[in-house]
């Protein structure tokens, strides 16, 4: 196939200017490119489907969700008995301590007389069963423990021994009022519950088969189908769950409850004033110890928060992404003289030299995680070998382009005066490259240290797998906040003096 010359296609072009001006194409680019991204724009938004996505979504529950963070939950639950009389209860581990009784729980008492037994082993249904529940012997009546002697074929079977009526007096609660706000409350009395809020008020009967409302529900109630149980929103204040036979109440309480002593701490529930004279001045609560190194190490194995472990996983995490960039760094250093086609003269190492980095830093940090987790366990290592893993592809990508952009006229001067090969790279190449090398692996350690608490969620060890515990109760959002707000201050600091080390190294102040 014969090609033209450059005079025939001057000639071409001069008799036919239209095809070959591009010129005339340029006042259309602007409006085209403006055209083809309000398309695309319409098109995600469509095939997204935006519109319904935030028209239906419950905004509601990002405020809470928040709210979780920088708050805290008491949660009384009020068991009614089918006699309308009532027993409050606590959680096990009730940030008000082993016998809460708080000032926003109001109750009404009554002394009442009842029987707890019966002559027959039969058990009223109408009241509580008090009495303990009979253990049934399978052994022969008067036989002795132990004893070898045959069970008799005519001996018929005995029956439990009858429990005397036994008359008991106690204090119940006929009334038990919760106050979740200043215009907010909950109010159980016989067989009802009462929710008002502001000047809606929702009435609950209570000690059915199931919970029928005729009355359509505010706006703040829900009820998921007929008969269900109720769930009632009090704002920030907290919110209810209303069954059939229990309230189980949800009160929230600005800050972080017990974050320097649990409630096992000597110290708890006492005004700083007076913790601080108990630290320096009082008498010793421990003989062993004095009240200072008491309190430091309550609030170091404080089991709500337990600062400890959670300060060591933050350390672990920290050390786990400096041990793995310094090492990938370390490793990349050579190689990337061995993928810079301008330093080592050879196709084959350096295709495959970048290969390898392709490969490295292809599979995700996260996917590196998994596998080195089933390969070595949970644990530090398999975060450390994941970082080092893809770290090594990258960086030695960014090294080695560094090195193809050098200023050849400086390894030449050195090359020109003689230099042995490592000395030409020794002293013309490291001069423009090494500044350049240090701030991309600074800046990979900051990076890695955020890197490392999502692949320690994995098991790869650190505070990710400490922050997804937390997580994963659903409850202890506070804890999530405080871990969160560790890594942040840590990210910032790291941030901070990475840069002053870049700007030093890049020789700009």
């Amino acid at each position: 196939m014969n090609t033209l010359s450059p005079v025939q296609k001057a000639d071409i072009a001069a008799r036919h200017p239209q095809f070959f001006d591009r010129t005339s194409l340029r006042p259309y680019r602007a409006p085209l490119l403006v055209i083809l991204a309000a398309a695309y724009v319409a098109f995600s938004f469509w095939f997204f489907a935006f519109g319904k996505v935030f028209s239906q979504a419950d905004y509601s529950i990002a405020g809470t969700y928040l709210a979780d963070w920088i708050s805290y939950e008491v949660r009384p639950e009020i068991d009614m008995a089918a006699d309308g009389t009532m027993k409050i209860s606590y959680s096990r581990f009730d940030p008000l301590g082993e016998d809460p009784n708080p000032g926003w729980v109001e109750t009404e008492k009554s002394v009442v007389t009842h029987q707890t037994g019966t002559a027959t082993p039969t058990v009223s249904l109408s009241e509580p069963q008090t009495t303990p529940k009979s253990s049934i012997s399978l052994m022969v009546p008067g036989a002795a423990m132990g004893s070898s002697a045959p069970k008799g074929p005519e001996s018929p079977p005995q029956a439990p021994a009858a429990t005397a009526p036994a008359t008991v007096t106690e204090e119940v609660v006929t009334r038990a009022r919760i106050a979740m706000s200043s215009n907010s409350s909950i109010e159980m009395t016989a067989n009802k519950a009462v929710l008002t809020r502001g000047a809606e008020t929702v009435v609950v009967p209570m000690g059915r088969s199931d919970i029928r409302i005729d009355a359509p529900l505010p706006d703040w109630a829900s009820q998921r189908r007929p008969g269900e149980k109720i769930i009632a929103s009090f704002g920030f204040a907290g919110w209810a769950e209303v069954t059939t036979n229990d309230v189980k109440v949800h009160k929230r309480f600005l800050g972080w409850a017990n974050f320097l002593f649990d409630t096992r701490s000597p110290f708890f529930g006492k005004p700083y004033s007076e913790v601080a004279s108990l630290i320096f001045g009082g008498p010793r609560i421990d003989p062993e110890r004095s009240n200072l190194a008491l309190a430091w190490n309550n609030i170091l194995y404080n089991s709500e928060w337990q600062h400890l472990d959670v300060w060591t996983k933050l350390l672990q995490t920290i050390v786990m992404a400096f041990v793995g960039t310094l090492f990938a760094s370390l490793v990349a250093f050579p190689l990337a003289f061995v993928a810079a086609r301008n330093i080592t003269r050879n196709g084959v190492a350096n295709h495959v030299t970048k290969r390898s980095f392709d490969f490295l830093r292809s599979v995700d940090m996260l996917i590196w995680a998994l596998f080195f987790t089933r390969g070595f366990g949970p644990g530090p290592l398999a975060g450390i070998s994941a970082i080092f893993f893809t770290d090594t592809g990258t960086l030695g990508k960014l090294y080695s382009e560094s090195l193809e952009n050098i200023d050849e006229k400086q390894r030449e001067g050195v090359r020109s005066v003689g230099a042995s090969p490592i000395a030409v790279q020794r002293f013309g190449v490291l001069p423009q490259v090494l500044p350049v090398f240090a701030s991309q692996a600074l800046y990979f350690w900051e990076s890695n240290t955020r890197s490392a608490t999502i692949i320690g969620a994995v098991g790869a060890g650190g505070i990710g797998l400490k922050l997804w515990e937390a997580m994963r109760t659903n409850q202890d959002w506070e804890n999530v906040g405080y871990m969160v707000l560790l890594i942040l201050i840590v990210v910032f600091a790291f941030d901070a003096v990475s840069n002053a080390i870049r700007t030093r190294l890049m020789g700009r102040r």
